[in-house]
């Protein structure tokens, strides 16, 4: 069998190593459009399953990754003149250009044929292969002539982003914010080596204008690098780097691409990494997903030498769930980064940090990694509310007066949804009540499956939102969106009680008031 990996990156060197050592017999051709040392970009990031998935694969390279990258247990958030942290992270990185060396040292040893500085840029020109790869990344040109095909979907986020390198010495995986007169700004940076970190810069679209950053030309060939806006983060985060300077590498501003496919196979070409799939950068490396891809497609073409088709079908069927469970936390994660400014002043650094960790596991997880970050978050919340626990806290609602966090959601006469505070009842409505009608009441909002809802506010203000229907992720972005935009108590409807949920969603400011009960299908 002939098999061309179109994009030397690393998904396709490492997915060409592993199928010619399951099988030697096989002819794989990488084509590979930039020479052996161009390299864009900084740092990978690993986490310990994956990297437990790597050794599975290939046990040398887990060695030579493992003594020649970065290790860290704790994520630290700083902001305001604090750094908060919290451990149980385990995690390792290594510069992508040492990663790209090791993956092609290792298909090289193997019998790999690597065809550098050779650019395909039609199916056509690799027509000869018995399998074709599509392993160039998330603007594959192989995916997009064959768009239909897939089924491919893309969704364009409205932040930016921008990488740079570091002479800084992180910790750790570390979370910088800065606020300036132009916005807010904050900085993704974790070490990749002895004297070299990565440094990625996130901000809203407002801010990324007022600051004047939208002058450098992006559409310009790969090489230039946008040195204003290096000069301006190296101000903007000299305390937080110790004036260390920045480092370039095509570092020029982008919007986050989150790319799908229906299909990830269509005859004998399919999709690897990000020409597949990706997922923001704050939940999951790209290239940890590509060698993950990477690794089962040469174990299902190694279980099924003799059926392609079947091959391919068992590789999107082991790899496709786990691909759109990572997807499905990114969604709330990039909500996160689209709106970080507004957590940035609406939350003290205790709380912001809890606010961002929980934006897609929960309290009882974050306490099982590292159970004094969460003893603090209590500490805090104690220091606000006269340390009384969250659950037990009473909170003062506009016409109702002094309730606790929870109430019973239930029907009063008339089926009318009611929520039950004790001996009050709120009536929660879908739109404003008519004039005449007196007394307290609650506005019910939708919320998504997938992603937040929301409601115009009537002119009418009620006493709170009610914020029911859709999924556990959509309601609590739904809430983030409401709290923004209305600035009144927020209420989360679940089905049943969970105290980890309530303290989830109360701790980290997303929920003033937790109901429970069904109210059928909003």
């Amino acid at each position: 069998m002939k098999i061309a990996c179109v994009g030397g990156g690393p998904g396709g060197l490492f997915f060409a190593g592993l199928a010619k050592r399951f099988d030697p017999s096989l002819q794989v051709t990488v084509y590979e459009r930039n020479r052996p040392d161009d390299t864009f970009g900084f740092g990978v990031v690993f986490s310990d399953a994956t990297l437990a998935t790597l050794a599975a694969a290939d046990d040398v390279l887990a060695d030579r990754l493992a003594s020649r990258g970065e290790y860290w247990d704790r994520i630290s958030v700083r902001l305001k003149g604090q750094s908060v942290e919290c451990g149980g992270n385990g995690m390792a990185a290594i510069a992508r250009r040492e990663l790209l060396l090791l993956l092609t040292e290792r298909a090289v040893e193997a019998g790999v044929d690597i065809k550098w500085q050779h650019d395909v840029g039609s199916v056509a020109e690799v027509e000869g292969a018995d399998l074709i790869v599509a392993s160039d990344g998330a603007n594959s040109r192989v995916r997009d002539e064959l768009s239909e095909a897939f089924g491919l979907r893309v969704d364009t986020a409205t932040a930016k982003f921008i990488w740079f390198g570091t002479t800084y010495r992180f910790d750790g995986l570390s979370f910088l914010f800065e606020r300036d007169t132009h916005g807010v700004f904050a900085v993704h940076g974790y070490p990749i080596g002895p004297t070299l970190g990565t440094f990625i810069v996130e901000t809203d679209e407002e801010s990324w204008r007022r600051a004047g950053l939208d002058e450098f030309d992006t559409s310009q060939p790969s090489g230039p690098s946008d040195m204003k806006t290096k000069a301006y983060m190296e101000q903007l985060f000299a305390d937080q780097i110790e004036g260390h300077p920045l480092v370039v590498n095509n570092s020029r501003w982008a919007n986050f691409r989150t790319i799908r496919n229906e299909r990830w196979s269509s005859g004998n070409v399919v999709l690897l990494g990000d020409a597949a799939h990706t997922a923001h950068f704050s939940v999951g490396s790209g290239t940890k997903m590509a060698m993950e891809d990477a690794a089962v497609l040469a174990d299902q073409l190694s279980a099924h030498s003799d059926d392609l088709p079947r091959a391919l079908q068992q590789y999107e069927a082991d790899r496709r769930p786990r691909v759109e469970h990572i997807q499905d936390a990114a969604r709330p994660s990039l909500d996160w980064w689209e709106h970080f400014g507004d957590h940035y002043q609406t939350y003290p650094p205790a709380q912001f940090a809890f606010h961002f960790l929980t934006r897609s596991i929960s309290h009882d997880r974050i306490k099982a990694r590292d159970p004094e970050f969460v003893a603090a978050v209590h500490e805090w919340w104690g220091s606000e509310h006269e340390s009384i626990e969250p659950l037990l806290a009473e909170i003062t609602v506009e016409g109702v007066g002094s309730v606790g966090r929870t109430a019973t959601i239930g029907f009063a006469e008339g089926a009318q949804v009611t929520a039950f505070f004790d001996q009050i009842a709120v009536p929660l409505l879908r739109c404003a009540p008519p004039e005449q009608f007196e007394g307290p009441w609650g506005l019910l909002v939708a919320a998504g499956d997938d992603d937040s809802g929301s409601a115009e506010l009537p002119d009418r203000t009620p006493s709170f939102l009610a914020i029911a229907g859709g999924s556990g992720h959509g309601r609590s972005m739904t809430a983030d969106t409401m709290g923004r935009l209305a600035k009144l108590p927020i209420m989360v409807i679940d089905d049943e009680f969970s105290e980890d949920r309530a303290l989830t969603l109360l701790l980290s400011g997303r929920a003033d008031l937790v109901g429970v009960g069904h109210i059928g299908k909003q």
